[in-house]
């Protein structure tokens, strides 16, 4: 059936009206990410302007100035072609749109961010952690407490240069670092926007938010960039991380290693004015019926890192996501299991632990 003349006309107006708008820049397309290489350095402005002098700036900025993070960012980009951004290796081409266990291609998406004030208190300092929680993961922990961004990937398609602004706002909004949550999975597509940020004036510390299980080759590669290590070391049975992290069968292997080289790049924790700038702390989280092998765990960290490393013991789990279909993960811990824990913290000999 034929329009009618009002419909025609009305029809008329609003096309009309869209492309004033566009012209004037209040409707843009959407934006799509890029896929492929990222362009010729001259985007970034000037390396030989970033930065300051103070010994705490963080290391990304003279790492920009002399040009080895564009080549490491030109690494990681490569790495995507057969992806090895984590130890499950799914040679899968991102580049062209392929999607391994994280379920992410060349595209990407973040699904909030702001200042935070739930981490650990040299995190957060008095302003808050500037957290950016990143879609989609590499682990997928059957337990996850945030299976609807990292598992369903809830979040919103976003461009480098968008990621970019919301570093520089963080910034400006006055927070102690830039909290990468979940990153595994989008190292490029992160260290390109650390790149389009320096010139604005990014220089807040790199906070780097992992659930641990991590590629040594990336982790390498990450060395100056990252200033604060934030990993979890969730159990210290490879027979456990295959029921519960999708068959992550070199879990225990992959994260020691990981979390040893972390230490070794940024040391203990250090902090200033109650903020902290540089270091590694550690997060375990308690389970039922000691799943997550906390008694092994402490040892661990005392043997390999020293008993000065923080460590955060956490008794705060919930069985959520799929945990009712793997008991004993199915309940809360009781206070009795959680006393336990700091028990063995103490008796192993770590000293900054909560």
């Amino acid at each position: 059936m034929a329009p009618t003349r009002r419909k025609f006309l009305k029809g008329c107006f609003a096309a009309a009206g869209a492309a004033v708008l566009g012209c004037l820049g209040l409707i843009r397309p959407k934006a799509k990410a890029a896929t492929t290489l990222p362009p010729d350095p001259h985007i970034y402005g000037d390396p030989s302007t970033y930065g300051t002098n103070s010994p705490r700036a963080p290391r990304y900025l003279e790492l920009e100035r002399s040009g080895e993070l564009a080549r490491r960012e030109q690494t990681l980009w490569a790495m995507l072609e057969k992806c090895r951004l984590c130890p499950r290796n799914c040679d899968v081409n991102r580049l062209a749109g392929r999607r391994g266990a994280c379920s992410t291609g060349a595209e990407f998406r973040v699904a909030s961010h702001g200042p935070h004030f739930g981490e650990e208190a040299p995190l957060v300092g008095r302003r808050g952690s500037g957290t950016i929680f990143f879609s989609n993961c590499s682990l997928l922990c059957v337990f996850c407490q945030n299976w609807q961004i990292a598992h369903r990937g809830d979040g919103r398609e976003t461009t480098h240069a968008q990621l970019a602004d919301m570093m520089i706002d963080l910034q400006r909004r006055g927070v102690h670092n830039i909290n990468l949550v979940t990153p595994t999975h989008l190292i490029p597509h992160i260290i390109r926007s650390v790149r389009l940020a320096i010139p604005r004036g990014l220089n807040l510390p790199i906070l780097y938010n992992t659930g641990g299980y991590e590629s040594m080759e990336v982790m390498r590669l990450l060395d100056g960039i990252v200033s604060v290590y934030l990993p979890d070391f969730k159990v210290q049975n490879n027979d456990l991380a295959v029921r519960f992290f999708n068959g992550a069968r070199d879990y225990v292997e992959h994260t020691s290693a990981a979390i040893k080289e972390m230490h070794r790049q940024v040391g203990t924790l250090r902090s200033s004015r109650g903020a902290a700038y540089q270091g590694l702390l550690i997060r375990h989280l308690i389970m039922p019926e000691n799943t997550a092998g906390t008694d092994e765990f402490v040892r661990w960290v005392v043997r390999e890192l020293g008993p000065e490393t923080h460590v955060n013991i956490m008794g705060q789990y919930r069985p959520m996501f799929q945990a009712a279909q793997f008991p004993p993960l199915n309940r809360r811990i009781t206070p009795a299991e959680y006393n336990q824990a700091m028990r063995w913290a103490r008796q192993a000999g770590l000293r900054n632990f909560h």
